[in-house]
């Protein structure tokens, strides 16, 4: 087989690109190269993107390819760029191409797989423009899934939410799971989780989030629930818990950032409340395993890949009662009411003052995450592009 993956949303592939889907795509295809010597593999790649920093995909079964004149698309017709796309793909005369997520250059006649990772566009309306909502949902979204040969749901939430809201039949979607990355269960060194907590001026136990700033995130009442939960253990006389601080991963780029920010000024504990920015695979790791809880009370989730990073690491996990979150989790987190802050603090609270409850929930959170593997997903990924090409 020819199989061709559209790789550009690889921003920083000499990081790890520890996060989002370039997270699932560089996984993806790095595991897919190391089982499969046999197929010929095609990776498009921005034209932005340097040369030295995609050295670690070259190998003999590999052809690495540069989408040409990506970075004037703003000054074109958006049909030119999809011409230019769908004529560096079809030149390659694929078997099969896949984009890992749901968009595909109009003129494409090849067969063809795209990734869902969720459908937040269709269930949170509220959240986002109209022109957004044109865009994704109502010009693009449809046609593509229409088009598309097979396509691939990250959870059987997803699944739900395609056949429900698109009545895609159940035969052209398979579920395939993301994996963990090994390093997360390898140990830090105590001196590492240090320096690391330096670099973000971490300076008690802390509690950990780590997600854009989008509403759906539930930033504001994760910040909410830690207030609560200081005052708490401020209302208790023999203190059993120290004070935490609460850290918030994620990009101050983010749209999203500067509405989370007003919010923690507000706050009386907002000198604990610390924004550590984009956060670098090789600092990730060690921020995990420093932390005493992650919070993760999405709203809506199309996975949920931070819930089985934390686990790996030993962290007793928070998620929500929804879409995709308890699924992945099970029993192995603290299941809460997304919208219910006093549910959240709860939650906090029991975890950090019961110490069989919270051993309890690092060992289940350890034994689950090892049920997800890069290498599972890469092998039911390519068995997934067999079916695709043979099929009518």
């Amino acid at each position: 087989m020819k199989i061709g993956i559209d790789c550009r949303t690889i921003l920083h592939p000499e990081k790890g690109e520890c996060d989002g889907i370039g997270h699932y795509t560089y996984q993806l295809v790095r595991h897919l190269l190391k089982i499969d010597k046999k197929n010929t593999y095609v990776l498009f790649f921005d034209h932005s993107i340097g040369r030295s920093k995609i050295a670690k995909f070259k190998q003999k079964n590999v052809l690495i390819k540069f989408v040409p004149f990506l970075q004037y698309s703003n000054l074109m017709p958006e049909k030119y760029s999809h011409f230019l796309v769908s004529a560096a793909f079809s030149r390659e005369k694929l078997n099969i191409l896949h984009s890992p997520i749901p968009w595909l250059p109009r003129p494409y006649i090849g067969k063809t797989i795209v990734t869902v990772h969720d459908l937040a566009v269709c269930k949170f309306f509220e959240l986002y423009s109209k022109q957004k909502q044109d865009i994704l949902f109502r010009k693009n979204l449809p046609s593509i899934l229409d088009k598309a040969r097979r396509i691939i749901a990250v959870s059987k939430s997803t699944s739900k939410d395609l056949k429900e809201i698109f009545n895609i039949n159940s035969k052209k979607i398979r579920v395939i799971y993301h994996g963990v990355d090994k390093r997360f269960f390898k140990r830090n060194t105590l001196s590492k989780i240090k320096q690391v907590k330096n670099k973000y001026k971490i300076k008690k136990d802390y509690l950990f989030s780590l997600s854009d700033f989008g509403p759906r995130k539930n930033i504001t009442r994760i910040i909410f629930a830690y207030e609560r939960l200081r005052k708490r253990v401020e209302s208790v006389k023999n203190k059993v818990l120290p004070e935490y601080q609460l850290v918030l991963g994620g990009s101050k780029k983010d749209p999203n950032f500067k509405k989370i920010k007003q919010v923690v000024g507000l706050s009386k504990y907002k000198k604990d409340i610390i924004f550590t920015n984009y956060i670098e695979a090789s600092d990730l790791n060690a921020l995990f395993e420093g932390a005493s809880l992650f919070m993760f009370p999405s709203l809506y989730e199309g996975f949920g890949l931070p819930i089985i990073e934390a686990m790996a690491k030993g962290v007793p996990v928070i998620t929500s009662n929804t879409s995709s979150m308890e699924e992945i989790a099970g029993k192995s987190a603290v299941i809460v009411d997304p919208y219910n802050v006093s549910e959240i603090t709860a939650a906090a609270y029991n975890l950090l003052t019961d110490k069989k409850l919270y051993d309890k929930f690092k060992v289940k959170g350890k034994l689950l995450a090892q049920k997800f593997k890069w290498d599972k997903c890469a092998r039911e990924t390519l068995s997934f592009y067999q079916r695709a090409i043979n099929s009518n």
